[in-house]
């Protein structure tokens, strides 16, 4: 009887095990179908952190594919190194009943550099699997293990990627030993994690499960902000032969600057004298910063350098100053170098670069944050921030790329949490004036000038380099209008700390205005339509506008005088609320008929009951950017 029992408790593990790993697309309930292109079934992730020079992460992960939309949920990518190495890879993937119809192992993973076309050395390789699946759904299931060297970074846990993946349940465990002292941020975690503990480990585990897909949103903050997340820091860390210990941004300030950047900061005799000769003339401290960054730009160029301890570490100033290049982080400690040679004070600031604003966590300090290095100049009562990866960006303008957001400054006194400038609605401008001639057969001819500042700026500096063909295709594609060609155009720069850009075209427009029996039929808004954006019947997240602007339209037509001018102006179309405004009029002189608009958005954070108005404000803008003028002709 004993013998039997055994017997039977071995068949229902065994039933268990065979019940867990059934992958049949049907046991996947209704609602995690729903809005979804991929579900992952499961998916188990084991950090394990009790040898620091030696975290091991384990992963299993099942996936199933719902249709072509779904293929990059599927899709596994690893990066390694010299101190980080991928222990083993395996899989299968099964078709939409669960029948296994593939193996994998690490041999069937393409290997590939992930060199950038900027990059002179660099170690990171990785390794990247996508089933060669024609039919749906099936399910991919991953085994993978991975060993890391250091423990300054461990793995996020984010159980949900994106709003259309379900997820069926996901869990991440993270092993230390008990006396390890480590910080937790969760966000959007309901209740507190499981924690084992005996003598030899303590064990904590989240878990997640049955989360829906959902539609996408317009205009949604940052995912970050709202998608379930974890993510630990040590206090006593290991990095490749660094040791060390934070708790908070001036801790981790210091320990960067003692260890990565103090002694790398030093400059030869001759090039310390350069310098002062240099900037002996000029008389404030900003003129002799902006005297060193012209010389830094015609000097230097950008090149990744990411070799072991080189992806947080600079190379010398003195490496930078005999061969000329760097990356961000290398750049920027030589031109530190170059303004303490003249007695200038300036900051290494970590930031997190992308037109998309992202600021560091001010309560939670980690070395995972942050993608780029800038400089920061504390001028009294005229603070200056440098990007030093550029030959062309002017002195004191930071761009899109990096502005309003919290970056970190390591200074020898510590970490100091810093904000980039602004580029402001007001600020990120674009004003043009056209003065066009409607021909007697509809077609447009005429002058046209544009200033863009600000972040408009930004969007525009890459064409003046651009040869004249090049050019002529990237603006068909800006402006969009059938039958346009540029018969004349001309670019000049303000390279100020406020740059601008002015574009002047000659252009030609055939058979823009209608011409249908007697009448004449004319948008005067050729070259600016706003898009309207969907409505959304129930809202579940705020309204996020990254960045806002203003633009500003003045256009002139002169009417062929087969035009009668006996003809009503439209009414003026006037919205206003908080999320902008828009303003556009038509006025009639002589033969000239003037379009003038302006618009402005305004950036910012807005609750998700104002979606409705938000809606209603942009699509009203556009229906009045589609206005038509018919005009009479004269018999």
């Amino acid at each position: 009887m004993k013998i039997k029992l055994i017997f039977l408790y071995i068949l229902g593990l065994a039933n268990s095990a065979v019940a867990q790993d059934n992958y049949d697309v049907d046991l996947i309930a209704s609602s995690l179908k729903n809005r979804a292109n991929a579900c992952i079934r499961i998916n188990e992730t084991v950090v394990d952190m009790r040898a620091p020079e030696n975290v091991m992460q384990t992963v299993k992960k099942a996936i199933t594919v719902f249709n072509e939309n779904g293929e990059d949920e599927a899709r596994l990518v690893l990066h390694y190194d010299k101190n980080t190495s991928i222990k083993s890879i395996k899989g299968e993937v099964y078709n939409s009943v669960g029948k296994p119809i593939s193996k994998f192992t690490q041999h069937d993973f393409s290997d590939i550099s992930v060199a950038d076309g900027f990059s002179l050395f660099i170690d990171s390789r990785i390794k990247h699997y996508l089933p060669n699946v024609n039919h749906y759904p099936y399910t991919v299931v991953y085994y993978y293990e991975i060993r890391n060297k250091q423990n300054l970074g461990i793995p996020r846990w984010r159980p949900k990627p994106a709003d259309d993946v379900s997820v069926e349940q996901s869990s991440y465990t993270f092993i230390s030993k008990p006396t390890d002292e480590v910080r937790i941020k969760t966000l959007n975690y309901k209740g507190a994690p499981e924690v084992i503990t005996d003598e030899k480990q303590k064990k904590m585990i989240w878990k997640a499960g049955n989360l829906l897909a959902v539609k996408s949103e317009p205009y949604n903050p940052d995912p970050e902000t709202y998608l379930t997340s974890v993510q630990i820091a040590p206090t006593q860390f290991t990095y490749y032969n660094y040791k060390g210990s934070y708790q908070n941004w001036e801790e981790l300030g210091k320990w960067v600057y003692n260890n990565l950047i103090k002694q790398r900061n030093t400059l030869s005799p001759e090039t310390i004298a350069m310098v002062k000769n240099l900037v002996k003339d000029e008389k404030t401290d900003k003129d002799k910063a902006k005297k060193i960054y012209q010389y830094l730009q015609s000097k230097t160029r950008y090149i990744s350098v990411q070799i072991g301890i080189g992806g947080i570490q600079p190379i010398s100033a003195t490496e930078v100053d005999r061969l000329g290049y760097g990356d961000c982080k290398a750049l920027v400690n030589y031109m530190q170098s170059l303004l303490k040679a003249a007695d200038v004070d300036s900051y290494y600031c970590v930031v997190e670069a992308g037109s998309q604003k992202k600021s560091m966590d001010p309560k939670f300090a980690d070395m995972s944050q942050g993608n780029h290095i800038i400089l920061c100049l504390p001028l009294k009562n005229d603070t200056t921030w440098l990007e030093c990866t550029s030959q062309k960006i002017p002195f004191g303008f930071l761009g899109d790329f990096t502005d309003d957001r919290v970056v970190f400054a390591c200074t020898p006194e510590g970490g100091k949490l810093l904000r980039t400038p602004k580029l402001s609605a007001q600020s990120n401008l674009q004003v043009r004036r056209a003065n066009l001639k409607i021909n007697q057969d509809g077609t447009l001819s005429g002058d046209m000038s544009t200033v863009f500042s600000g972040a408009q700026y930004d969007n525009h500096e890459s064409i003046i380099s651009k040869p004249i063909a090049e050019q002529h295709k990237a603006l068909k594609s800006s402006y969009n209008i059938d039958n346009i060609n540029f018969e004349k155009v001309v670019y000049t720069q303000e390279k100020t700390s406020d740059p601008k850009i002015t574009e002047v075209l000659q252009v030609n427009i055939g058979h823009y205005a209608t011409i249908n029996g007697d009448k004449l039929y004319l948008q005067p808004n050729a070259f600016n339509i706003a898009r309207s954006i969907p409505e959304v019947k129930t809202r579940a997240l705020p309204v996020y506008i990254n960045r806002g602007y203003t633009d500003e339209d003045t256009i002139s037509y002169q009417l062929p005088d087969q035009v009668s001018t006996n003809f009503i102006l439209p009414n003026d179309k006037i919205f206003k609320n908080d999320f902008g405004f828009y303003e556009a009029k038509v006025s009639f002189v002589g033969n000239k008929i003037t379009y003038s608009r302006k618009i402005r958005i305004n950036d910012g954070t807005f609750p998700a009951e104002k979606y409705a108005e938000f809606s209603k404000f942009m699509n009203e803008v556009n229906t009045a950017d589609h206005l038509k003028l018919v005009l009479s002709l004269k018999k």
